[in-house]
């Protein structure tokens, strides 16, 4: 991690109330596929890592049992609520939690993640995948900043200084470790993907 916690934690405060705004094609595709891929069931609980503002935990709240977002910024969570209590969802909580420390709820079916994994070193992604394991979902889907290819270090898709993406090798050898079949991998763009787990 090119940043501790509480540094992450600060500049997304800063960026929460602002965060919605003007987000990326190959952002609000990779959004798009993670709640696709998820497919929660009436009875299913999903705990959605890195939940921002709520944009994968609110769209699942419309399916799911309950929907439990964790995320490491008071402010992004703060307008995960928010706009939760505006929707009129009683099915969905926000908390503090970290990749590897997630609070999760006694039970979990579903673990999803978007555009948030990217900033833990690659040692980091595979203990945090580890961890998602051993909550025993069925299914796990991460959309994230990842390489198909080499990327063009004069046009990153990422910030340097903050972020630290894998390669889809990296991110599909850390789900099989972790005991889950690699059921899908999209790419929507060279640097941007959505990767799903399912188990038995």
């Amino acid at each position: 991690m090119k940043r501790s916690v509480e540094e992450h934690a600060s500049r997304f405060d800063e960026q929460a109330a602002e965060y919605d705004a003007d987000k990326s094609e190959e952002y609000n595709a990779a959004v798009s596929l993670v709640i696709e891929h998820a497919r929660p069931r009436s009875d299913d609980v999903v705990l959605d890592l890195g939940t921002g503002t709520g944009a994968i935990a609110l769209a699942l709240a419309e399916t799911a049992g309950a929907v439990v977002g964790r995320d490491i910024s008071e402010g992004m969570l703060a307008e995960a609520r928010e706009k939760a209590t505006a929707r009129g969802f009683e099915n969905v909580s926000f908390g503090v939690g970290r990749f590897r420390a997630p609070d999760p709820p006694e039970r979990v079916d579903i673990v999803t993640s978007n555009f948030a994994m990217h900033h833990l070193d690659d040692a980091g992604k595979r203990e945090a995948i580890a961890l998602i394991g051993e909550l025993s979902p069925r299914r796990f889907v991460l959309g994230d900043v990842m390489f198909f290819g080499e990327p063009d270090p004069d046009e990153p898709f990422y910030d340097p200084s903050v972020d630290d993406p894998a390669t889809v090798g990296v991110l599909a050898d850390a789900f099989t470790d972790a005991g889950f079949a690699l059921t899908a991998v999209e790419a929507v763009h060279e640097q941007v993907g959505v990767l799903v787990g399912e188990r038995s």
